[in-house]
C-alpha cells in the first residue's frame, strides 16, 4: 500500500490533480452536498464513504458534470471545469463509471470499449465517409487497444458476445474498460464492487492498484469497507451532505466521530 499522503490543506497546489472548493448542491429543500472541499493528488486512490443518502453519488455527479454545483469551484490539472460539460471533462482526462451500469447492450463487448475511444480519434472527419487508409489505421489501433483493455479486465475471451449477455460482474468490468478507453487522468468509480463475489472483488482491487501504479488517480465511492481500507490512500467521510472527516484508512477506522456516524462498532 502507498505511503500516507498529506492532508489536502498541506499539499502543494502544484501537485494537485483535482481540487474542489466549497461545493454546494441542493434539490428542492434537500441539501445533498454542503460546503465540500477536497484535493486529489496524481497516482492516488481517494475513497469517499458514508451512510446511504450522505451525498456521495451527488458529489461524483458534480465532479463528472452530470450536475452543476449551486456554488463552489472545481479544477482538473489546473483547468477550471465547474461550468464545463461532461463530454468536455472527458477530453480533459476525467472518466466515470456509474452505480447503475450503462452499456450499449446490443453491441458486442469489443464495440462497447471501442466506443470509448471517440475522444481520441486522430483522423479528419472526411475519412469516416471515405473509409480511406487513415480510417483503417485508426480502426485497427482502436481495436488493438480495446482488446488490451479487455484483457486487463479479464474479458478478452468475451470480446465478440453481446454486452447484454454478460453476467453482472462482467458488465461492471466492461464499463470499467470503456471508461479506461478515454485515457483518464482521473477515474471516478461509483460502487464498483456492488454485486461482485469475493474473487471478483479481489480482482477489482488488483486492477485499481495497477491503475494507481500507472499514474491514474481513482476516486472510489464504495460500501465494501474491506476494499476501501485495502486500496485507498485517503478516505473522506460524508454525512448528511457534509464533510465529516478525512484521513488515512487507519485514521478513519479509529476516529470516534466516524465510528459513531457510520461504522457502528468500527472496522476490523
Amino acid at each position: 500500500m502507498s505511503a500516507a499522503l498529506p492532508a489536502h490543506d498541506t499539499a502543494s497546489e502544484c501537485e494537485v490533480l483535482f481540487r474542489a472548493d466549497a461545493l454546494h448542491k441542493s434539490f428542492g429543500g434537500v441539501h445533498a452536498v454542503r460546503n465540500i472541499s477536497l484535493r486529489i493528488l496524481p497516482g492516488t486512490v481517494f475513497a469517499i464513504i458514508g451512510p446511504n443518502g450522505a451525498g456521495k453519488s451527488t458529489l461524483l455527479n458534480l465532479m463528472s458534470g452530470v450536475h452543476r454545483p449551486d456554488s463552489g469551484t472545481m479544477s482538473l490539472n489546473g483547468v477550471a471545469i465547474s461550468d464545463m460539460t461532461a463530454h468536455r471533462r472527458v477530453r480533459h482526462g476525467l472518466a466515470r463509471t456509474f452505480q447503475k451500469i450503462r452499456l450499449f447492450k446490443q453491441l458486442s463487448v469489443l464495440d462497447n470499449v471501442i466506443a470509448g475511444f471517440h475522444t481520441h480519434h486522430r483522423i479528419p472527419f472526411i475519412q469516416y465517409l471515405l473509409h480511406g487508409p487513415a480510417f483503417r489505421r485508426d480502426q485497427k489501433r482502436c481495436r488493438e487497444e480495446a482488446l488490451a483493455l479487455l484483457q486487463f479486465v479479464g474479458l478478452d475471451h468475451r470480446a465478440d458476445v453481446a454486452a447484454g449477455s454478460l453476467a453482472y460482474g462482467e458488465q461492471r468490468m466492461l464499463e470499467l474498460a470503456r471508461a479506461l478507453a478515454t485515457r483518464p487522468r482521473l477515474l471516478l468509480v461509483d460502487e464498483p464492487a456492488a454485486g461482485l463475489n469475493g474473487r471478483e472483488v479481489d480482482a477489482l482491487l488488483q486492477r485499481i492498484v495497477t491503475l494507481r501504479s500507472g499514474g491514474t488517480s481513482v476516486v472510489l465511492v464504495e460500501h465494501n469497507m474491506d476494499l476501501v481500507m485495502n486500496v485507498a490512500d485517503r478516505v473522506m467521510v460524508m454525512d448528511y451532505g457534509l464533510h465529516l472527516f478525512e484521513g488515512t484508512p487507519r485514521e478513519v477506522q479509529n476516529h470516534p466521530d466516524v465510528i459513531a456516524a457510520y461504522l457502528g462498532g468500527g472496522l476490523q
